[in-house]
């Protein structure tokens, strides 16, 4: 069993974003589920950056990941208290019934059936608990040198799906939740982010479509968008306006 991202350890782990606090914060106000206690399942947890959030704040996490040497990454850079690592499928969670508080998306709900993985979260809820999905995601409708990197991947990565194309949008999340007779709650949280040149372009290899790519084309890219945003950060460090897109559905308690 493994992803894409399996090719791509170092750079996912190294360069991708964590998340802002007042992502936290919202998952606690929307769902209801206080995380100090909370039994949490984080599917698709890739090196551990949510799992460990989730740890920080107190809850009890089982982290269930498909990518094996994903899952090896996340097991060496997270402590060992409070978290379960398995190996597994979020459209078959290795998880029993109604154990958990909490089912949580970062950055992965998007590849998995939108139907039966909702639905595998509320077998593992118990009643009363909550699911959210969560994506960080870059604004480049705040800065234009964001808009022309994001449109240079367009040019290059033929399979690139992001704020760039026309028809780009979060992934259908609230739908899915609504279908399965929820009542979603849907928030944007902005935040930035301060990152070395060189860490912003490990972050961008990481991507699937660029991970995906042949290595001669990768480098190309990398290359050129050294080049471009070098010229508008000739120190060397990046602020990047990012946003968090979160849909949080919470079950209704026993009976009701």
């Amino acid at each position: 069993m493994g992803t894409v991202f399996d090719g791509v350890v170092e750079e996912y782990d190294a360069g991708r974003p964590g998340y802002p606090d007042a992502l936290y914060d919202a998952v606690v106000e929307l769902s209801g589920v206080a995380f100090a206690g909370a039994v949490v399942v984080d599917v698709g947890a890739g090196t551990g950056i949510s799992t460990r959030g989730l740890l920080e704040r107190g809850a009890r996490v089982v982290a269930v990941e498909r990518g094996g040497r994903m899952l090896g990454r996340l097991v060496a850079r997270t402590p060992r208290g409070g978290v379960g690592a398995v190996l597994g499928d979020g459209n078959a969670l290795p998880v029993r019934d109604g154990v958990a508080d909490l089912v949580t998306w970062a950055q992965s709900w998007h590849w998995l059936d939108p139907v039966v993985s909702v639905a595998e979260a509320r077998r593992v809820l118990r009643p009363g608990g909550a699911m959210a999905t969560w994506w960080n995601t870059v604004d480049p409708e705040s800065a234009d040198w964001l808009a022309a990197y994001e449109v240079r991947q367009a040019e290059a990565c033929p399979a690139y799906r992001g704020p760039a194309l026309e028809d780009w949008g979060p992934p259908p999340s609230a739908a899915a939740m609504a279908e399965a007779g929820l009542a979603p709650a849907v928030r944007w949280i902005p935040w930035r982010r301060v990152i070395g040149l060189e860490d912003f372009l490990l972050d961008m290899r990481s991507h699937s479509w660029v991970a995906s790519m042949p290595a001669e084309e990768v480098e190309a890219l990398v290359a050129r968008q050294r080049t471009e945003l070098g010229r508008v950060f000739p120190g060397g460090v990046l602020d990047v306006p990012m946003r968090v897109y979160l849909v949080v559905g919470r079950t209704p308690e026993e009976g009701g």
